[in-house]
Formats: structure tokens, sequence, C-alpha cells
């Protein structure tokens, strides 16, 4: 108990963190996004360097270097986040926080499309109802932006393909955050180097303090990785499952109470719509973990009793 109680505490972390991303990333002006994020990619590498040296675990390297395939899905999922990191920070400084929590909020919906399209897994009547109920929420959203909401469905389904694409890698997390950094390193290096000949870069052209909240990028992207790391070997999925919506409600809450974005009626009654489709979804999730871990008693059970039947 002791140890899940860790695992819970760990979990709730990595999703605040992420869920408080929105109040840091204004603090970077005037630094424009793609400067972020390359700054976020050269510091996260040093970060997560440095914890693997504390951890003295580098035996790792050898194995990954003799499976050629690992690399290559590693250096996909390095590109799929690049997207996903530069249009988060693009939506959270330009005023569209709300919209970016959208995508993070139907993430899990668009993840199970995937199974389905991807991996050719049947759902269950009340996940279709679900998935149901968030494209109802997009038609929604579309007619009050006037716009299809391109910002949360880019995040939603770069996201989800970047989970997929590290499940397939099967690789730790600082592990893969190490090769992902590595593969982006050039080039965030070269664009970084750009900017301080064309005489654009703000990395030591304003204050002492936006240089430290720059080199503060990385640390923010590794230690909640770390974090949600730790959770996911301590606690079940299904409660992982659960405090994974930590983060959308905070960066929703950012959205409306921080940056003060507007929220017309059509607009809360599309989040409303989703909330329904995630309340749905979460109910048949945890109902079905019951039922699959009942099983397995039940099938324990019988495997137990049947020496005692052998010996009557």
């Amino acid at each position: 108990m002791p140890d899940l109680r860790r695992g819970v505490l760990f979990g709730v972390a990595a999703y605040t963190m992420w869920g408080l991303f929105p109040l840091y990333w204004p603090l970077l002006k005037p630094s424009g996004a793609v400067e972020i994020l390359a700054h976020r990619i050269v510091w996260s590498l040093l970060a997560v360097v440095v914890v693997l040296a504390v951890r003295r675990h580098w035996s790792w390297i050898k194995d990954l270097l003799r499976q050629p395939r690992k690399l290559g899905l590693l250096a996909l999922a390095a590109a799929i986040i690049t997207v996903n990191w530069g249009v988060y920070i693009y939506a959270v400084n330009s005023n569209h926080v709300v919209e970016s929590a959208l995508g993070y909020f139907i993430n899990p919906l668009v993840s199970v499309l995937f199974g389905v399209v991807l991996l050719r897994e049947r759902l269950r009547p009340l996940q279709w109802t679900a998935v149901g109920f968030g494209t109802l929420a997009v038609l929604v959203l579309t007619l009050d932006y006037g716009r299809l909401p391109w910002i949360a469905l880019t995040l939603a389904v770069s996201f989800g393909v970047y989970g997929l694409v590290k499940k397939q890698a099967n690789v730790g997390a600082a592990e893969s955050l190490t090769v992902e950094t590595l593969v982006l390193m050039a080039p965030a290096a070269a664009y970084l180097v750009y900017l301080e000949a064309a005489g654009e870069a703000t990395f030591g052209h304003t204050t002492t303090g936006h240089a430290l909240l720059l080199v503060g990028a990385g640390v923010i992207t590794a230690v909640p990785l770390l974090c949600f790391t730790a959770a996911a070997i301590r606690v079940p999925l299904s409660t992982i499952g659960l405090l994974q919506y930590i983060a959308p409600v905070l960066q929703f809450m950012c959205g409306v109470l921080v940056a003060k974005e507007t929220m017309p009626t059509s607009r809360w009654i599309g989040f409303s719509i989703v909330w329904l489709a995630l309340a749905i979804f979460t109910y048949d999730s945890i109902r079905a973990a019951r039922a699959t871990a009942r099983g397995r008693r039940e099938a324990l059970a019988a495997v137990r009793a049947q020496p005692e039947r052998s010996t009557t």
C-alpha cells in the first residue's frame, strides 16, 4: 500500500506539472514559439543526461544500438513530439489555452479510435457512445470557433500517435527522451545559431532571469516525465487513466481563470459534451477493469481448487 500511495503521488505530481505548463510558457516572451521549442529540446537533453549520470545508467545504449527498428521508432517519435510541443507552445502564447486543453481532453478518445483503425481492436458499446459524443463535441466547437479546432485536433492526434509509437518501441522514459532529444539536437542547435547570427535571438540578450527560464524549459520537461514513469510502475493502468484528466482540467482553468479567454455559451456546450463523453468512457473503463480483475480471481480460485478435487 505505501508503494501504491507513492505511485499515486508521483502521478498527481506529473499531471499537475503538465497542467500548469500554460503558466510557464508566457514567461518566456519575447521568445517566439520555435525558439522556445529549440531551447526546450537542447536543455531537455542536458537535464536527462544529468539524471542518467546520477543513476549511472548507461548500459542500455549498447543494447539499443543493436536494435535499428527501435532507433527508427524513437526517431519517428521525436519528429511527432516536436509537432506536439511546437503547437502547444504556440497555442499557449497566442491565447488558445482552452483549445489546447480540449486537445488533451479528447486524446483518450482519439487513442481508442487508433486502436480500432490500426490495431483492429473491437470497441464495447459504451466506448462507441463516448466516441460518438466526442465527435459531436468537435462539430459543435467547429461551429463555435467558425473553423475546425485544428490546435486541439493536432495536439490530440500527435500525442495519440506518439503514444502508439512509444508503445511499439518499448523503451524507458529517460532513455527514450535521451534518444529523441539527441535526434532533434542538431536542427534545434542549428536554428539557435541561425537566430544568433541574424541578431534575432533572445537568449542572453534580455535579462538573466529570462535566460534561466529558457534553461528551465528543459528541467520542466524532464521532471514530470520521470514522475510519470515512477507512477506507471507502481499503480494500475486504470488509475493512470483517471489521473490523466488532471492536466487538461488545470489547463482549462488556466485558460478561463488566468488568461481570461472568452467562453461563450456554445463553447460551454461543446466542452460539456466532451466531459459527458469522458464520463462514459471512464465509467466503461473502470467497469471493464473490475470485470477483468474479477475474472482473474475466479480463474485463480479454480486453479487452486483443482488439487483438492483430485485428492478427494
